[in-house]
């Protein structure tokens, strides 16, 4: 089968092309696709941990199949951002130690990294997976709202922020904050008011799962259950 394949921001500079025809086997995936397009232009592999794909529109990870006249977008940053940082949203594992090095700079004296983990219970219940859904084009800007609430209150160089969407299992990072600065105080601080307005204002909710059911994590104001 064919697809079309449209490269956008930073790969389409390191492929050269904007657009290319690929052919894929029958039944392959957005990875199958990943790894050819590796062979084709070897210098995507430079932006694979910051890397988000698009098929026709939609964002989904390595494992979504494909089908014939799929349009496939590479997106390389995943979503908004400046020369101070990013505010990303993305379906597949977050790289936090490859983020942190993104932003890090010979001039900061100090990194605050701070990464929201699923852990296996919750309630007083043993969790069984999370999911995530988010209103995007909104959590993307409200993101970027505290970023730069964080830049005018705080002393700090660069501020990242990624949130994960889709199913989470025991153990994978749901979300990370990194900060950077000449010193650590004003990172900490400002990391630890970036993740609390993240759960305050940032559209993104919450569903845990359990073995008698699941629950929806309505932020930090209450929650609504779904029995089996």
């Amino acid at each position: 089968m064919t697809v079309n394949v449209l490269f956008f921001g930073m790969a389409h500079d390191l492929t050269g092309v904007t657009q290319q025809q690929v052919e894929i086997p029958e039944g392959g995936c957005l990875g199958d696709l990943w790894e050819k397009c590796v062979v084709t232009y070897p210098r995507l592999v430079e932006i694979a941990g910051s890397m988000v794909i698009a098929v026709n529109q939609e964002v989904f990870g390595s494992s979504h199949p494909l089908r014939d006249g799929d349009e496939v977008a590479f997106l390389p940053p995943v979503s908004g951002g400046t020369d101070d940082g990013f505010s990303r949203l993305t379906r597949d594992p977050i790289p936090t130690h490859n983020l942190s090095d993104e932003l890090k700079a010979s001039e900061d004296g100090a990194v605050v990294v701070f990464e929201g983990i699923v852990r296996d219970n919750s309630r007083g219940k043993k969790t069984l997976y999370l999911e995530y859904e988010g209103y995007e084009p909104m959590a993307l800007q409200k993101m970027e709202e505290i970023r730069g609430e964080v830049k005018t209150k705080f002393s700090v160089d660069q501020v990242g922020m990624i949130h994960r969407l889709g199913r989470l299992e025991i153990g994978e990072t749901s979300v990370a904050i990194i900060v950077t600065s000449a010193h650590r105080r004003a990172a900490f601080e400002a990391c630890h008011y970036a993740i609390d307005r993240l759960k305050q204002i940032v559209p993104i909710w919450k569903k845990e799962f359990f073995e008698d059911g699941a629950v929806w994590a309505e932020g930090e104001q209450g929650k609504s259950e779904i029995r089996n």
